[in-house]
């Protein structure tokens, strides 16, 4: 029991760095009552197996400030340990993932609807082949399970074409052991979300929640004949959401630990025989030489090891000259000489000495490569070489099995590949060397990032921190915004990177360069990314980027509905912008803050901000700030004064940013347009230029904008009468802002659809509708959409005779539109005077 079991419980959300962490699971010990590190070692341990057990030190670690890294699964283990609620610790879960930048690493997933090609000829595995039919003839989900480079993977494939034809096939690793902390197991509602697409359910049509898609996913495949492979799975809760359990279906799972629940066929190292055939067809008719079993005595320093056995074959073939017994002797004459060790670090260190001195070199220096994968241009930056000299050193690295090339010519490493490389750079390269590589490395993604940036967004361009040309090429790129889709996860893996390892201005130009194109719905990557640039700034001394950070973290709080913290952070940002005497940042932080206070409904405080932010744009002739700040004003307008003095206030900012070439300005001065002229009974205005803004947010790739647009849009069919088309726009609007984190905007897409099903007269799916949307704008803090929510919820009541509780909800409704100086609060009153139906009103 807790030393005050009426002590509140501390919220692991509120922590922001890994310090806040480790001091908020020092206040759950507390009020756990303070157990000693002894009794909480033995809970962790308690039902653990002998070999996973931690020792005090290792969980005493875990309450220490000034860590860089923690060990996810033993935080969870000591959380549960102090408080076994399962809800509360998926809130620790979470929030480590959220820290870690994590949570959006764990939805990058690559699912493929065909299986990768099987190995001619085939070599071994025969009792296991037999298992796993048997397996699978008794159940639809079997599990391979077996440790590292054994060959799991191989034998799935293998076992999978046997099976014969099916009608569909999906394959994904989910990244269960991957060594870099920064490449998390793959999130199994991203994996159903891809699998669903690939089923060939449009995304408008996807669930949002885990269950949801699972039981779409079942549905989907229930009545064919498919295959899943699950590969490198971390766990069988990853698991069992991915299993068709369908009858005709078959899984087969890969993971390094055994599932109790699942059907188990255990694969262990070749027997000698299987090493021995797999020898004679990787490299056949090399000669035995003086030794007739030169061959075993190979297979035995390989440890009978499938990936072992590959690697040395490929030395083998680089050394035609030599027979079985020379390369027998030249093994074990390393052995003797204390230069080998066994198994797979045998094996690659024997790869690696054959490998010339420049590709030896480009291994070690991929290892340090902060993300998941990489392409020739990462490698010849990491080199200080030229793009065809990276590609013939990825050519032979990939020839001897040390890297794997995927799709698009992108590569990755194993991860004990990856590990073994690490510790050979440490033994040979000197630390100023490798940091001038990644120092080459980031030079590249952050000048690569503008000059794409630039191309996509020109408008913007002069905002954004001047960046000098690389020492090495950089990439073509012809589609800026697939390349920035390619990167993404790689450019915030270096940006968490470069701010806790010392490079603390590639971090914050870096955040800056793609402040624009985060801000296009990945919200939750914005945070970590503008999180990570204050905190560099902060450290580094830099008081203009440190303001520039905040500025640009509150843009991605206000997309998140954090308000409070947004409209705080932009304070700092306003006093250290003041202090340097920058007016245009001033005036765009000031612009920022009134859109921070309107969502919180200060709306004096919003418009004073507005107006100063609008006077020092005039002063420095910025005509695109000028813009955004009329369009702030007549946002305001149109809330609390007159519709059609906003709408001449859209139309002066339209007509600016046309004239500076500033797309995504425009994109939403129409929305905001479309969205007065609807109030102003101009449908058919409304609907053009709300679908002009769609067109551009599409074809700008900006997905925030689309959803916004798709809300207008929506409002707009529902004033012309075209309920059907105006419920598709809202519930395509709310996927995205679903999808993108956006609560403030599911409140809007939510109350649209209740108004859309309450026009249709489905009161019950209104009712729904608001009730769904007022929490999220409790959420998100936005008082105008909580009224919206009420008087929608109080329309439908009162249209089904229950008056009383109608009365209710417009009381409360009538006191928030009161405190927004809403005309919607006169029409309340009347309609509470009067008791006449208002079930036709428009709310916007």
């Amino acid at each position: 029991m807790p030393a005050d079991r009426f002590a509140t419980l501390p919220d692991p959300g509120q922590a922001t760095t890994l310090d806040e962490f480790a001091a908020a699971l020092r206040l759950l010990k507390a009020w756990a009552g303070n157990p000693s590190y002894e009794t909480i070692t033995g809970r962790v341990n308690a039902g653990r197996p002998a070999a996973r057990t931690v020792g005090k030190t290792t969980v005493v670690d875990c309450f220490r400030p000034g860590r860089r890294r923690l060990d996810d699964e033993l935080v969870v283990a000591v959380v549960e340990a102090l408080h076994g609620d399962a809800g509360y610790v998926t809130q620790w879960r979470h929030a480590l993932r959220v820290i870690s930048g994590e949570s959006r690493a764990a939805a990058q997933v690559r699912v493929q609807d065909t299986l990768p090609d099987d190995l001619p000829g085939f070599t071994g595995r025969a009792a296991e082949a037999d298992r796993l039919a048997a397996a699978v003839r008794d159940g639809s989900a079997v599990m391979i399970s077996g440790m590292a480079g054994v060959g799991k993977t191989r034998l799935a494939v293998h076992a999978a074409h046997r099976l014969g034809a099916f009608d569909h096939v999906l394959f994904v690793n989910l990244r269960g052991f991957h060594p870099d902390q920064a490449q998390p197991p793959a999130d199994p509602s991203a994996v159903l979300d891809a699998f669903l697409r690939l089923l060939g359910v449009p995304g408008q049509q996807l669930p949002h929640d885990l269950g949801a898609r699972a039981a779409a996913y079942r549905k989907k495949v229930w009545g064919t004949r498919t295959l899943v492979v699950l590969d490198d799975a971390a766990s069988e809760e990853q698991v069992r959401p991915l299993l068709p359990e369908a009858e005709g279906c078959v899984a087969l799972v890969t993971s390094r630990r055994s599932f109790p629940g699942l059907a188990t066929v255990d694969v262990g190292v070749f027997t000698p025989g299987e090493a021995l055939a797999f020898l004679a067809r990787d490299v056949p008719g090399v000669p035995a030489g003086t030794d007739p079993r030169a061959a075993d005595r190979i297979a035995a320093r390989c440890g009978h090891l499938p990936l072992a056995l590959a690697l040395v074959a490929g030395h083998m073939r680089a050394k035609p000259g030599w027979t079985l017994t020379d390369h027998a002797d030249w093994l074990d004459e390393r052995h003797r000489a204390g230069r080998l060790d066994s198994g797979v670090q045998f094996a690659l260190d024997v790869s690696y000495r054959n490998l010339p001195a420049d590709t030896r070199d480009l291994l070690r220096l991929v290892a340090q490569h902060p993300g998941q994968d990489f392409d020739v241009s990462a490698a010849a930056a990491l080199a200080g070489c030229s793009v065809p000299d990276a590609a013939a050193r990825l050519g032979e690295l990939a020839a001897h099995h040390l890297v794997q090339q995927s799709t698009g010519g992108r590569f990755t490493l194993h991860d004990l590949i990856r590990s073994y490389a690490v510790g050979r750079a440490a033994d040979e390269d000197r630390r100023a060397d490798r940091r001038a590589a990644l120092t080459r490395l980031f030079d590249l993604y952050l000048a690569a990032a503008a000059a794409t940036m630039n191309r996509l967004d020109p408008v913007e361009a002069h905002r954004r921190p001047a960046i000098d040309a690389p020492a090495t090429p950089l990439p073509e790129v012809t589609d800026p915004l697939r390349w920035l889709a390619a990167e993404r996860a790689n450019l915030i893996a270096v940006t968490a990177y470069t701010a806790t390892e010392g490079w603390p201005s590639h971090t914050t130009r870096l955040a800056a360069v793609l402040f624009r194109y985060l801000m296009g719905g990945y919200h939750a990557e914005a945070l970590v990314v503008h999180g990570h640039a204050r905190d560099a700034a902060r450290t580094s001394g830099d008081a203009h980027g440190h303001a520039r950070a905040l500025a640009h973290l509150a843009v991605a709080e206000v997309q998140l509905g954090r308000h409070e913290e947004a409209a705080a952070h932009l304070e700092q940002s306003l006093q250290l912008f003041r202090h340097a005497g920058d007016g245009v940042d001033q005036a765009r932080t000031l612009n920022n803050l009134g859109v921070a206070e309107t969502r919180l409904g200060r709306y004096e405080r919003a418009a004073g901000r507005h107006r100063e932010a609008l006077s020092l744009y005039e002063q420095a002739g910025d005509r695109t700030g000028q813009a955004r700040a009329l369009v702030n004003v007549a946002n305001l307008e149109s809330r609390t004064g007159d519709p059609a003095v906003a709408a001449g206030q859209y139309s002066a900012a339209l007509a600016l940013y046309k004239a500076t070439g500033d797309e995504l300005g425009a994109c939403g001065a129409l929305s905001n347009l479309g969205e007065v002229e609807t109030l102003l009974n101009r449908h058919d205005d409304a609907v053009a230029h709300v679908g002009e803004a769609l067109s551009i947010a599409r074809r700008l790739g900006n997905r925030s904008l689309e959803a916004w647009a798709l809300d207008s849009l929506g409002t707009a069919h529902r004033s012309r009468g075209d309920v059907e088309k105006a419920t598709a726009s809202h519930r395509a609007a709310l996927q995205i802002f679903t999808e993108t984190s956006d609560v403030d905007g599911q409140a809007w897409a939510r109350n649209g659809l209740g108004e859309d099903a309450h026009q249709a007269g489905d009161h019950p799916e209104a009712i729904a509708a608001h009730t769904r949307a007022h929490e999220a704008a409790v959420t998100a803090a936005d008082r105008q959409q909580q009224a919206r929510a009420l008087t929608g919820l109080a329309d439908c009541l009162w249209a089904t005779d229950n008056r009383d509780e109608a009365r209710k909800h417009y009381y409360e409704a009538r006191a928030l539109w009161i405190v927004l100086r809403s005309p919607e609060a006169n029409r309340i009153t009347a309609r509470l005077d009067t008791e006449t139906n208002l079930s036709g009103r428009q709310t916007h």
